[in-house]
Protein backbone atom coordinates (compact mmCIF):
# COMPACT_ATOMS: atom_id res chain seq x y z
CA UNK A 1 0.00 0.00 0.00
CA UNK A 2 2.99 2.35 0.42
CA UNK A 3 3.73 2.26 -3.31
CA UNK A 4 0.06 2.62 -4.17
CA UNK A 5 -0.21 5.69 -1.94
CA UNK A 6 2.80 7.30 -3.59
CA UNK A 7 1.15 6.81 -6.98
CA UNK A 8 -2.10 8.24 -5.60
CA UNK A 9 -0.36 11.30 -4.20
CA UNK A 10 1.37 12.11 -7.50
CA UNK A 11 -1.71 11.46 -9.62
CA UNK A 12 -4.05 13.45 -7.34
CA UNK A 13 -1.83 16.53 -7.04
CA UNK A 14 -0.46 16.63 -10.59
CA UNK A 15 -3.81 15.65 -12.06
CA UNK A 16 -5.65 18.38 -10.13
CA UNK A 17 -3.08 20.98 -11.21
CA UNK A 18 -3.41 19.97 -14.88
CA UNK A 19 -7.21 19.93 -14.72
CA UNK A 20 -7.22 23.39 -13.20
CA UNK A 21 -4.77 24.72 -15.78
CA UNK A 22 -6.34 23.25 -18.91
CA UNK A 23 -10.02 22.93 -18.07
CA UNK A 24 -11.24 25.08 -15.17
CA UNK A 25 -9.18 27.03 -12.59
CA UNK A 26 -11.97 26.34 -10.11
CA UNK A 27 -10.81 22.74 -9.94
CA UNK A 28 -7.67 23.91 -8.10
CA UNK A 29 -9.85 23.98 -4.99
CA UNK A 30 -9.58 20.19 -5.01
CA UNK A 31 -6.06 20.80 -3.69
CA UNK A 32 -7.71 21.71 -0.39
CA UNK A 33 -8.97 18.12 -0.20
CA UNK A 34 -5.97 16.24 -1.61
CA UNK A 35 -3.03 18.15 -0.11
CA UNK A 36 -3.89 17.42 3.58
CA UNK A 37 -4.42 13.75 2.71
CA UNK A 38 -1.04 13.59 1.01
CA UNK A 39 0.69 15.28 3.96
CA UNK A 40 -0.97 12.94 6.45
CA UNK A 41 -0.14 9.92 4.29
CA UNK A 42 3.54 10.78 4.03
CA UNK A 43 3.66 11.35 7.78
CA UNK A 44 2.15 7.90 8.28
CA UNK A 45 4.73 6.34 5.96
CA UNK A 46 7.72 7.71 7.85
CA UNK A 47 6.59 7.63 11.50
CA UNK A 48 8.02 4.69 13.49
CA UNK A 49 5.42 3.88 16.13
CA UNK A 50 2.63 2.18 14.19
CA UNK A 51 3.37 -0.52 11.61
CA UNK A 52 -0.22 -0.54 10.29
CA UNK A 53 -0.03 3.18 9.47
CA UNK A 54 3.41 2.79 7.87
CA UNK A 55 2.21 -0.03 5.64
CA UNK A 56 -1.26 1.41 4.96
CA UNK A 57 -1.03 5.23 4.98
CA UNK A 58 -4.30 6.98 5.92
CA UNK A 59 -6.31 3.73 5.72
CA UNK A 60 -4.37 2.30 8.67
CA UNK A 61 -5.69 5.08 10.88
CA UNK A 62 -9.06 3.37 10.82
CA UNK A 63 -7.76 0.72 13.16
CA UNK A 64 -6.74 3.24 15.81
CA UNK A 65 -9.95 5.21 15.35
CA UNK A 66 -11.97 2.06 16.11
CA UNK A 67 -9.77 1.35 19.15
CA UNK A 68 -10.57 4.80 20.53
CA UNK A 69 -14.30 4.28 19.95
CA UNK A 70 -14.43 1.39 22.42
CA UNK A 71 -13.17 1.06 26.00
CA UNK A 72 -9.70 -0.48 25.87
CA UNK A 73 -9.98 -2.77 28.87
CA UNK A 74 -13.52 -2.81 30.16
CA UNK A 75 -14.83 -5.33 27.66
CA UNK A 76 -15.13 -8.99 28.42
CA UNK A 77 -15.86 -10.97 25.33
CA UNK A 78 -13.97 -13.65 23.49
CA UNK A 79 -12.37 -13.37 20.07
CA UNK A 80 -10.12 -15.67 18.07
CA UNK A 81 -6.38 -15.85 18.59
CA UNK A 82 -3.81 -16.77 15.93
CA UNK A 83 -4.89 -20.42 16.09
CA UNK A 84 -8.63 -19.74 16.10
CA UNK A 85 -8.91 -20.50 19.81
CA UNK A 86 -10.34 -18.14 22.42
CA UNK A 87 -8.32 -15.37 24.02
CA UNK A 88 -9.70 -12.48 26.06
CA UNK A 89 -9.29 -9.01 24.60
CA UNK A 90 -8.44 -7.97 28.16
CA UNK A 91 -5.11 -9.79 28.00
CA UNK A 92 -4.31 -8.34 24.60
CA UNK A 93 -4.91 -4.84 25.92
CA UNK A 94 -2.67 -5.54 28.93
CA UNK A 95 0.20 -6.51 26.62
CA UNK A 96 -0.23 -3.41 24.44
CA UNK A 97 -0.32 -1.05 27.41
CA UNK A 98 2.70 -2.56 29.12
CA UNK A 99 4.67 -2.67 25.87
CA UNK A 100 3.93 1.00 25.28
CA UNK A 101 4.81 1.82 28.89
CA UNK A 102 1.31 3.12 29.52
CA UNK A 103 -0.68 2.88 32.74
CA UNK A 104 -2.17 -0.61 32.96
CA UNK A 105 -4.50 -0.12 35.90
CA UNK A 106 -8.24 -0.30 35.27
CA UNK A 107 -11.31 0.92 37.17
CA UNK A 108 -14.53 -0.88 38.19
CA UNK A 109 -12.97 -4.09 39.50
CA UNK A 110 -12.43 -7.42 37.77
CA UNK A 111 -13.42 -7.92 34.16
CA UNK A 112 -13.76 -11.67 34.71
CA UNK A 113 -16.79 -13.58 35.94
CA UNK A 114 -15.60 -14.75 39.37
CA UNK A 115 -18.53 -17.17 39.64
CA UNK A 116 -17.84 -18.91 36.34
CA UNK A 117 -16.51 -22.45 36.44
CA UNK A 118 -12.79 -22.34 35.75
CA UNK A 119 -12.14 -18.93 37.34
CA UNK A 120 -8.71 -19.01 39.02
CA UNK A 121 -7.00 -16.76 41.54
CA UNK A 122 -4.38 -16.55 44.28
CA UNK A 123 -5.04 -15.32 47.79
CA UNK A 124 -3.28 -12.41 49.42
CA UNK A 125 -1.90 -12.20 52.95
CA UNK A 126 -2.90 -9.81 55.71
CA UNK A 127 0.83 -9.73 56.36
CA UNK A 128 1.67 -8.66 52.81
CA UNK A 129 5.19 -7.51 51.98
CA UNK A 130 6.42 -4.30 50.41
CA UNK A 131 7.28 -5.35 46.86
CA UNK A 132 10.15 -2.86 46.68
CA UNK A 133 11.72 -4.37 49.80
CA UNK A 134 12.02 -7.87 48.33
CA UNK A 135 15.58 -8.77 47.44
CA UNK A 136 14.54 -10.46 44.21
CA UNK A 137 13.32 -7.81 41.75
CA UNK A 138 14.25 -9.77 38.61
CA UNK A 139 13.93 -13.46 39.53
CA UNK A 140 16.19 -15.89 37.69
CA UNK A 141 16.87 -19.62 37.77
CA UNK A 142 20.23 -21.34 37.25
CA UNK A 143 20.05 -23.96 34.48
CA UNK A 144 22.78 -26.57 34.60
CA UNK A 145 22.94 -30.23 35.66
CA UNK A 146 26.08 -31.75 37.26
CA UNK A 147 27.60 -32.38 33.79
CA UNK A 148 27.01 -28.81 32.56
CA UNK A 149 30.15 -26.66 32.29
CA UNK A 150 28.44 -23.38 31.33
CA UNK A 151 25.33 -22.94 33.53
CA UNK A 152 22.96 -20.15 32.50
CA UNK A 153 21.02 -17.81 34.78
CA UNK A 154 17.70 -17.60 32.93
CA UNK A 155 14.94 -15.09 33.51
CA UNK A 156 11.67 -16.63 34.65
CA UNK A 157 10.03 -15.06 31.54
CA UNK A 158 11.49 -15.53 28.05
CA UNK A 159 10.65 -15.37 24.34
CA UNK A 160 9.23 -18.68 23.17
CA UNK A 161 10.27 -20.49 20.00
CA UNK A 162 9.33 -18.64 16.81
CA UNK A 163 11.51 -19.16 13.74
CA UNK A 164 12.94 -16.73 11.25
CA UNK A 165 10.76 -17.67 8.32
CA UNK A 166 7.61 -17.82 10.35
CA UNK A 167 8.48 -14.32 11.61
CA UNK A 168 10.08 -11.54 9.61
CA UNK A 169 13.69 -10.38 9.91
CA UNK A 170 12.52 -7.18 11.62
CA UNK A 171 10.42 -9.11 14.14
CA UNK A 172 13.39 -11.37 14.99
CA UNK A 173 15.69 -8.38 15.46
CA UNK A 174 13.13 -6.61 17.64
CA UNK A 175 12.59 -9.68 19.83
CA UNK A 176 16.31 -10.25 20.26
CA UNK A 177 16.92 -6.54 20.80
CA UNK A 178 14.27 -6.56 23.54
CA UNK A 179 15.95 -9.61 25.11
CA UNK A 180 19.27 -7.76 25.06
CA UNK A 181 17.79 -4.71 26.78
CA UNK A 182 15.81 -6.70 29.34
CA UNK A 183 18.32 -9.46 30.07
CA UNK A 184 16.13 -12.41 29.10
CA UNK A 185 16.48 -15.21 26.55
CA UNK A 186 15.17 -15.49 23.00
CA UNK A 187 14.40 -18.98 21.66
CA UNK A 188 15.28 -19.18 17.97
CA UNK A 189 12.60 -21.67 17.04
CA UNK A 190 13.52 -24.62 14.82
CA UNK A 191 14.43 -22.44 11.81
CA UNK A 192 18.06 -22.03 12.86
CA UNK A 193 20.26 -19.11 13.94
CA UNK A 194 20.23 -16.24 11.45
CA UNK A 195 22.15 -12.98 11.16
CA UNK A 196 19.01 -11.27 12.47
CA UNK A 197 19.30 -13.24 15.72
CA UNK A 198 22.97 -12.30 16.03
CA UNK A 199 22.79 -8.60 15.19
CA UNK A 200 21.23 -7.30 18.46
CA UNK A 201 23.52 -9.51 20.65
CA UNK A 202 20.74 -10.79 22.93
CA UNK A 203 20.90 -14.17 24.67
CA UNK A 204 19.77 -17.07 22.47
CA UNK A 205 18.37 -20.52 23.07
CA UNK A 206 19.08 -22.43 19.87
CA UNK A 207 16.29 -24.87 19.12
CA UNK A 208 17.26 -27.97 17.14
CA UNK A 209 14.19 -29.51 15.56
CA UNK A 210 13.56 -32.55 13.43
CA UNK A 211 14.78 -30.68 10.34
CA UNK A 212 18.15 -29.97 12.03
CA UNK A 213 18.30 -26.49 10.49
CA UNK A 214 21.73 -25.02 11.18
CA UNK A 215 23.18 -28.49 11.62
CA UNK A 216 21.56 -30.31 8.70
CA UNK A 217 23.31 -33.02 6.68
CA UNK A 218 22.68 -33.54 2.99
CA UNK A 219 20.28 -36.40 3.74
CA UNK A 220 18.28 -34.26 6.20
CA UNK A 221 19.89 -35.81 9.27
CA UNK A 222 22.13 -34.36 11.99
CA UNK A 223 25.58 -33.03 11.08
CA UNK A 224 27.90 -32.76 14.10
CA UNK A 225 30.45 -30.52 12.37
CA UNK A 226 27.83 -28.02 11.26
CA UNK A 227 26.43 -28.05 14.80
CA UNK A 228 29.85 -27.19 16.23
CA UNK A 229 30.25 -24.36 13.72
CA UNK A 230 26.85 -22.84 14.50
CA UNK A 231 27.11 -23.20 18.27
CA UNK A 232 30.46 -21.40 18.33
CA UNK A 233 28.76 -18.16 19.28
CA UNK A 234 28.75 -16.68 22.80
CA UNK A 235 25.17 -15.48 22.30
CA UNK A 236 23.95 -19.09 22.31
CA UNK A 237 23.46 -19.86 25.99
CA UNK A 238 21.43 -23.08 25.78
CA UNK A 239 20.37 -25.68 23.19
CA UNK A 240 16.86 -27.10 23.03
CA UNK A 241 15.97 -30.32 21.20
CA UNK A 242 12.44 -29.95 19.89
CA UNK A 243 10.44 -33.17 20.09
CA UNK A 244 7.00 -31.60 19.58
CA UNK A 245 5.17 -28.29 19.95
CA UNK A 246 1.80 -27.15 21.24
CA UNK A 247 0.53 -25.81 17.90
CA UNK A 248 0.77 -29.16 16.12
CA UNK A 249 2.18 -31.93 18.36
CA UNK A 250 3.20 -35.02 16.45
CA UNK A 251 3.03 -33.19 13.12
CA UNK A 252 6.30 -31.38 12.39
CA UNK A 253 6.92 -27.78 11.37
CA UNK A 254 5.42 -26.07 8.32
CA UNK A 255 6.98 -23.23 6.30
CA UNK A 256 4.87 -22.25 3.25
CA UNK A 257 6.74 -21.97 -0.05
CA UNK A 258 5.95 -18.26 -0.43
CA UNK A 259 7.75 -17.52 2.86
CA UNK A 260 10.83 -19.63 1.99
CA UNK A 261 13.09 -16.91 0.59
CA UNK A 262 16.65 -17.45 -0.67
CA UNK A 263 18.04 -16.15 2.63
CA UNK A 264 15.88 -18.48 4.72
CA UNK A 265 16.62 -21.44 2.46
CA UNK A 266 20.37 -20.87 2.84
CA UNK A 267 20.09 -20.81 6.64
CA UNK A 268 18.02 -23.98 6.66
CA UNK A 269 19.92 -25.84 3.97
CA UNK A 270 16.88 -26.36 1.73
CA UNK A 271 15.71 -25.27 -1.72
CA UNK A 272 14.23 -21.74 -1.85
CA UNK A 273 10.62 -21.28 -2.91
CA UNK A 274 9.59 -24.74 -1.72
CA UNK A 275 7.34 -25.73 1.18
CA UNK A 276 9.50 -26.90 4.10
CA UNK A 277 7.83 -29.68 6.07
CA UNK A 278 9.86 -30.88 9.05
CA UNK A 279 9.48 -34.58 9.86
CA UNK A 280 7.33 -35.48 12.88
CA UNK A 281 10.21 -37.50 14.37
CA UNK A 282 13.99 -37.30 14.87
CA UNK A 283 16.45 -39.25 12.73
CA UNK A 284 19.24 -38.93 15.31
CA UNK A 285 17.52 -41.23 17.83
CA UNK A 286 14.42 -43.42 18.24
CA UNK A 287 14.53 -44.60 21.86
CA UNK A 288 14.54 -42.88 25.27
CA UNK A 289 18.19 -43.84 25.80
CA UNK A 290 18.95 -42.59 22.30
CA UNK A 291 17.45 -39.20 23.19
CA UNK A 292 19.67 -38.97 26.27
CA UNK A 293 22.76 -40.01 24.32
CA UNK A 294 21.93 -37.21 21.86
CA UNK A 295 21.65 -34.79 24.80
CA UNK A 296 25.10 -35.89 25.94
CA UNK A 297 26.51 -35.59 22.42
CA UNK A 298 25.24 -32.01 22.06
CA UNK A 299 26.56 -31.13 25.51
CA UNK A 300 30.04 -32.27 24.50
CA UNK A 301 29.90 -30.65 21.06
CA UNK A 302 28.74 -27.33 22.58
CA UNK A 303 31.47 -27.10 25.19
CA UNK A 304 29.23 -28.01 28.10
CA UNK A 305 26.31 -25.66 27.50
CA UNK A 306 22.92 -26.51 29.06
CA UNK A 307 21.01 -28.96 26.83
CA UNK A 308 17.28 -29.53 27.14
CA UNK A 309 14.38 -30.85 25.16
CA UNK A 310 10.92 -29.49 24.46
CA UNK A 311 7.68 -31.38 24.05
CA UNK A 312 3.97 -31.10 24.28
CA UNK A 313 3.07 -34.00 26.57
CA UNK A 314 1.64 -36.93 24.63
CA UNK A 315 1.48 -40.54 25.81
CA UNK A 316 2.31 -40.32 29.55
CA UNK A 317 4.12 -43.66 29.40
CA UNK A 318 6.65 -42.21 26.95
CA UNK A 319 7.69 -39.45 29.33
CA UNK A 320 7.97 -42.04 32.10
CA UNK A 321 10.17 -44.06 29.74
CA UNK A 322 12.53 -41.10 29.37
CA UNK A 323 12.69 -40.73 33.16
CA UNK A 324 13.48 -44.45 33.48
CA UNK A 325 16.28 -43.98 30.95
CA UNK A 326 17.67 -41.07 32.99
CA UNK A 327 17.78 -43.26 36.09
CA UNK A 328 19.58 -46.05 34.21
CA UNK A 329 22.08 -43.94 32.23
CA UNK A 330 22.64 -41.14 34.77
CA UNK A 331 22.42 -38.73 31.81
CA UNK A 332 20.25 -35.75 32.71
CA UNK A 333 19.03 -32.96 30.45
CA UNK A 334 19.67 -29.60 32.05
CA UNK A 335 16.08 -28.55 31.45
CA UNK A 336 12.82 -29.74 29.92
CA UNK A 337 10.35 -27.39 28.25
CA UNK A 338 6.68 -28.32 28.48
CA UNK A 339 4.41 -26.82 25.85
CA UNK A 340 0.64 -26.98 26.19
CA UNK A 341 -1.65 -28.46 23.57
CA UNK A 342 -3.58 -25.17 23.66
CA UNK A 343 -0.42 -23.16 22.98
CA UNK A 344 1.44 -22.27 19.84
CA UNK A 345 1.40 -19.33 17.43
CA UNK A 346 2.39 -21.29 14.32
CA UNK A 347 -0.06 -22.23 11.58
CA UNK A 348 -1.37 -25.78 11.92
CA UNK A 349 -4.20 -28.06 10.81
CA UNK A 350 -7.18 -27.26 13.07
CA UNK A 351 -7.51 -30.86 14.23
CA UNK A 352 -3.98 -30.69 15.66
CA UNK A 353 -4.47 -27.24 17.16
CA UNK A 354 -7.73 -28.12 18.82
CA UNK A 355 -7.64 -31.82 19.58
CA UNK A 356 -4.09 -33.16 19.96
CA UNK A 357 -1.71 -32.88 22.90
CA UNK A 358 -2.07 -32.58 26.67
CA UNK A 359 -3.05 -29.08 27.88
CA UNK A 360 -0.40 -26.97 29.58
CA UNK A 361 -1.50 -27.37 33.21
CA UNK A 362 -1.90 -31.13 33.09
CA UNK A 363 1.29 -31.59 31.08
CA UNK A 364 3.40 -29.41 33.38
CA UNK A 365 2.03 -30.97 36.57
CA UNK A 366 2.61 -34.46 35.17
CA UNK A 367 6.21 -33.67 34.15
CA UNK A 368 7.01 -32.21 37.57
CA UNK A 369 5.45 -35.16 39.39
CA UNK A 370 7.39 -37.64 37.25
CA UNK A 371 10.69 -35.91 37.98
CA UNK A 372 9.87 -35.91 41.68
CA UNK A 373 8.70 -39.52 41.56
CA UNK A 374 11.98 -40.64 39.96
CA UNK A 375 14.02 -38.34 42.24
CA UNK A 376 15.37 -36.37 39.28
CA UNK A 377 14.05 -32.86 39.84
CA UNK A 378 17.19 -31.62 41.61
CA UNK A 379 19.11 -32.09 38.33
CA UNK A 380 16.56 -30.66 35.91
CA UNK A 381 14.79 -27.31 35.51
CA UNK A 382 11.33 -27.07 33.97
CA UNK A 383 10.32 -24.39 31.47
CA UNK A 384 6.64 -23.96 30.64
CA UNK A 385 4.72 -22.44 27.72
CA UNK A 386 1.02 -22.22 26.93
CA UNK A 387 -0.82 -18.89 26.71
CA UNK A 388 1.37 -17.28 29.38
CA UNK A 389 0.70 -13.56 29.19
CA UNK A 390 0.36 -11.95 32.64
CA UNK A 391 2.22 -12.04 35.93
CA UNK A 392 -0.49 -14.28 37.37
CA UNK A 393 0.02 -16.74 34.51
CA UNK A 394 3.70 -16.95 35.44
CA UNK A 395 2.87 -17.45 39.13
CA UNK A 396 0.41 -20.20 38.18
CA UNK A 397 3.04 -22.00 36.08
CA UNK A 398 5.58 -21.77 38.90
CA UNK A 399 2.99 -23.19 41.30
CA UNK A 400 2.54 -26.22 39.05
CA UNK A 401 6.27 -26.89 39.07
CA UNK A 402 7.92 -24.66 36.46
CA UNK A 403 11.19 -22.88 37.18
CA UNK A 404 10.81 -20.49 34.23
CA UNK A 405 8.36 -19.69 31.45
CA UNK A 406 8.17 -18.91 27.76
CA UNK A 407 5.70 -16.70 25.92
CA UNK A 408 5.12 -16.49 22.16
CA UNK A 409 1.77 -14.76 21.57
CA UNK A 410 2.35 -12.07 24.19
CA UNK A 411 5.74 -11.21 22.70
CA UNK A 412 4.13 -11.03 19.24
CA UNK A 413 1.48 -8.69 20.61
CA UNK A 414 4.21 -6.55 22.17
CA UNK A 415 5.72 -6.28 18.66
CA UNK A 416 2.41 -4.91 17.39
CA UNK A 417 0.67 -8.08 16.17
CA UNK A 418 -3.07 -7.44 15.79
CA UNK A 419 -3.98 -11.11 15.25
CA UNK A 420 -4.98 -10.59 11.64
CA UNK A 421 -4.65 -14.39 11.21
CA UNK A 422 -2.56 -13.96 8.04
CA UNK A 423 0.55 -15.64 9.52
CA UNK A 424 0.54 -18.46 6.95
CA UNK A 425 -0.40 -16.26 3.98
CA UNK A 426 2.66 -13.96 3.93
CA UNK A 427 0.33 -10.94 4.12
CA UNK A 428 0.70 -9.94 7.80
CA UNK A 429 -0.25 -6.22 7.79
CA UNK A 430 2.03 -5.35 10.74
CA UNK A 431 5.19 -6.87 9.25
CA UNK A 432 5.51 -9.39 12.11
CA UNK A 433 4.81 -12.69 10.31
CA UNK A 434 5.65 -12.05 6.66
CA UNK A 435 8.61 -12.09 4.29
CA UNK A 436 7.13 -9.40 2.02
CA UNK A 437 9.80 -6.63 2.10
CA UNK A 438 7.20 -3.89 1.72
CA UNK A 439 5.26 -5.09 4.76
CA UNK A 440 8.37 -5.87 6.81
CA UNK A 441 9.47 -2.25 6.32
CA UNK A 442 6.52 -1.15 8.43
CA UNK A 443 8.00 -2.72 11.60
CA UNK A 444 10.63 -0.38 13.04
CA UNK A 445 13.07 -2.42 15.11
CA UNK A 446 14.31 0.50 17.21
CA UNK A 447 10.79 1.17 18.47
CA UNK A 448 9.53 -2.40 18.83
CA UNK A 449 12.54 -3.76 20.73
CA UNK A 450 11.86 -1.18 23.42
CA UNK A 451 8.25 -2.34 23.59
CA UNK A 452 9.30 -5.98 23.99
CA UNK A 453 11.68 -4.98 26.80
CA UNK A 454 8.99 -2.82 28.43
CA UNK A 455 6.48 -5.66 28.37
CA UNK A 456 8.94 -8.07 29.97
CA UNK A 457 9.96 -5.56 32.65
CA UNK A 458 6.40 -4.61 33.60
CA UNK A 459 5.24 -8.23 33.70
CA UNK A 460 8.14 -9.29 35.93
CA UNK A 461 7.39 -6.30 38.17
CA UNK A 462 3.84 -7.58 38.53
CA UNK A 463 5.14 -11.05 39.44
CA UNK A 464 7.13 -9.48 42.28
CA UNK A 465 4.09 -7.49 43.40
CA UNK A 466 1.98 -10.67 43.45
CA UNK A 467 4.63 -12.42 45.53
CA UNK A 468 4.62 -9.55 48.00
CA UNK A 469 0.81 -9.49 48.17
CA UNK A 470 0.82 -13.20 49.06
CA UNK A 471 3.34 -12.57 51.83
CA UNK A 472 6.10 -14.48 50.01
CA UNK A 473 9.77 -13.56 49.71
CA UNK A 474 10.77 -15.45 46.55
CA UNK A 475 9.44 -17.52 43.65
CA UNK A 476 10.83 -20.66 45.32
CA UNK A 477 8.08 -20.41 47.95
CA UNK A 478 5.21 -20.71 45.45
CA UNK A 479 3.39 -24.05 45.62
CA UNK A 480 0.14 -25.52 44.34
CA UNK A 481 -1.61 -24.56 47.55
CA UNK A 482 -1.37 -20.88 46.55
CA UNK A 483 -3.65 -21.19 43.48
CA UNK A 484 -7.42 -21.68 43.66
CA UNK A 485 -9.94 -22.71 41.01
CA UNK A 486 -13.73 -22.59 40.97
CA UNK A 487 -14.77 -26.08 39.87
CA UNK A 488 -18.52 -25.35 40.10
CA UNK A 489 -20.83 -22.62 41.40
CA UNK A 490 -20.47 -23.77 44.99
CA UNK A 491 -17.13 -25.62 44.97
CA UNK A 492 -13.58 -24.28 45.13
CA UNK A 493 -10.39 -26.34 45.11
CA UNK A 494 -6.74 -25.61 45.59
CA UNK A 495 -4.35 -26.70 42.89
CA UNK A 496 -2.83 -29.05 45.47
CA UNK A 497 -6.19 -30.89 45.46
CA UNK A 498 -6.66 -30.83 41.69
CA UNK A 499 -3.03 -31.77 41.04
CA UNK A 500 -2.00 -33.64 44.19
CA UNK A 501 1.72 -34.02 44.83
CA UNK A 502 3.29 -37.48 44.84
CA UNK A 503 6.02 -38.76 47.14
CA UNK A 504 9.65 -38.22 46.21
CA UNK A 505 11.12 -41.40 44.73
CA UNK A 506 7.81 -43.27 44.61
CA UNK A 507 8.19 -44.15 40.91
CA UNK A 508 11.51 -45.93 41.37
CA UNK A 509 9.92 -49.18 42.61
CA UNK A 510 6.69 -50.86 41.50
CA UNK A 511 5.45 -51.38 45.06
CA UNK A 512 5.41 -47.62 45.75
CA UNK A 513 3.95 -46.41 42.43
CA UNK A 514 0.69 -44.46 43.02
CA UNK A 515 -2.47 -46.09 41.68
CA UNK A 516 -3.11 -43.27 39.18
CA UNK A 517 0.33 -43.84 37.62
CA UNK A 518 0.48 -47.64 37.62
CA UNK A 519 -0.86 -48.36 34.13
CA UNK A 520 1.47 -45.79 32.54
CA UNK A 521 4.41 -47.04 34.61
CA UNK A 522 3.87 -50.63 33.46
CA UNK A 523 3.67 -49.53 29.81
CA UNK A 524 6.96 -47.62 30.03
CA UNK A 525 10.44 -48.83 29.08
CA UNK A 526 13.83 -47.12 28.88
CA UNK A 527 14.46 -49.09 25.67
CA UNK A 528 11.53 -47.84 23.57
CA UNK A 529 8.96 -45.09 23.21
Amino acid sequence: MRNEFMVFSVVSLVGTALLGYFINPGLWWLMVLFLPLVVIGYYDMFQAKHAIMRNFPILGRGRYLMEDMRPKLYQYFIESDTNGRPISRIFRAIVYQRAKHQRDTTPFGTQLDVYAEGYEWMNHSISAKDAHSLEIQNPRTIVGSPDCKQPYAASIFNVSAMSFGSLSSAAIEALNGGAKIGGFAHNTGEGGVSSHHKKPKGDLIWQVGTGYFGCRAADGGFDAEKFKKTVDNPQIKMIEIKLSQGAKPGHGGILPAKKNTAEIAEIRGVEPGTAVLSPPYHKAFNTPKGLLNFVQQLRELSGGRPIGFKLCMGHPSEFISVCMAMVETKIYPDYISIDGGEGGTGAAPPEFSNSVGMPFKEGLAFAYDCLIGFDLKQHIKLFAAGKIITGFHIIRALALGADATYSARAMMLALGCIQALDCNKNTCPTGVATQDPELVAGLVVADKKERVANFHKETIHNVVELLAAAGLQSVDQITRKHIFRRTSLNEIKRYSEIFPYIEKGCLLKEETVPVQCMDYWKEASAERF
